[in-house]
């Protein structure tokens, strides 16, 4: 008997291709981001749920319960499509997620020069720092590989060069402008009076106003960076993935920007760098 299954087993090895183990390895390799996907949305939740009543409905079948076996099979068939409405922002994330690809040739790199790139971090740093000390209220938003055109329709295109009196021209309170963010691409300023989609998470701290609400509600649909300054406390805060990190210093914002601008990292080791910073300034240190 222990011939017989040995035998079977070396024939079922024998049989199986490289191309099956590649197979294999791609559904793995798909079904694990996807799950951890669904972990940063509010999908997870809903799959926990979902999991719940298939569960149920496996056992209703078994246990010959007729009538709560067809309520669920017949309700999750026509769930799918409600799912899909309802959680249409978490499916746009989802294939915005895909659509950030690695391959050289399609990608959408941040195109400066290194001199340029230096005055600009420096221009920006000292209006930040300024803006901190006279509680001048901001939001800058720095474009990556997600363009951000249909966002910039929404304020008034400048195109200009960035310079610390443009920018304190902008957000003087006295300004048109001041109320909206300024969106910068490849180390120009495109558009000023920009509004921005607000957060949908609700576990915020209530002091938190519609500035930083919309700082990190432009991450949370873009690979966008936010550097918020606050209007009545002057504290420096950045968002990246729906992630905020308050108290900052000029020295931090410097960096970030470096490596935006001039460590030709892409944008999940930018993304990882600031999630670092994240979790320090959560745990305080």
């Amino acid at each position: 008997m222990f011939d017989d299954f040995l035998n079977s087993a070396v024939n079922i090895l024998s049989s199986i291709r490289i191309l099956d183990l590649l197979d294999i390895f791609i559904v793995a390799f798909a079904i694990y981001k996807v799950i951890g996907f669904i972990r940063k949305t509010r999908a997870q939740q809903l799959v926990k749920g979902l999991i719940i009543l298939i569960v149920v409905m496996f056992l209703s079948n078994a246990l010959k319960l007729y009538t709560i076996h067809f309520i669920l099979y017949n309700g999750l068939a026509y769930g799918l499509i409600a799912i899909m409405v309802i959680f249409y922002p978490e499916l746009r994330r989802a294939l915005e997620y895909l659509g950030r690809s690695k391959f050289t040739f399609l990608k959408q790199s941040v195109n400066i020069e290194k001199g340029t790139a230096k005055e600009l971090i420096s221009q920006i740093s000292k209006t930040v720092e300024y803006f901190s000390s006279n509680k001048v209220g901001a939001l800058i938003i720095f474009e990556r590989e997600i363009a951000l055109g249909d966002i910039m329709e929404t304020g008034t295109k400048v195109d200009a060069e960035v310079t610390s009196m443009l920018l304190q021209t902008i957000f003087y309170e006295g300004s048109a402008l001041h109320d909206g963010a300024v969106i910068i691409r490849n180390g120009r300023l495109l558009a000023a009076g920009c509004v921005l989609p607000l957060t949908r998470n609700n576990s915020l701290e209530a002091t938190l106003g519609t500035r930083h609400r919309a700082g990190i509600g432009i991450t949370e649909v873009s690979d966008a960076i936010s550097i918020i300054v606050s209007e009545e406390t002057g504290i420096i805060s950045m968002a990246s993935e729906g992630r905020l990190s308050r108290f900052l210093d000029i020295k931090t914002i410097e960096k970030m920007l470096y490596n935006i601008y001039l460590s030709g990292i892409d944008s999940s080791d930018t993304s990882r760098t600031f999630l670092n910073l994240f979790r320090r300034k959560r745990d305080g240190k």
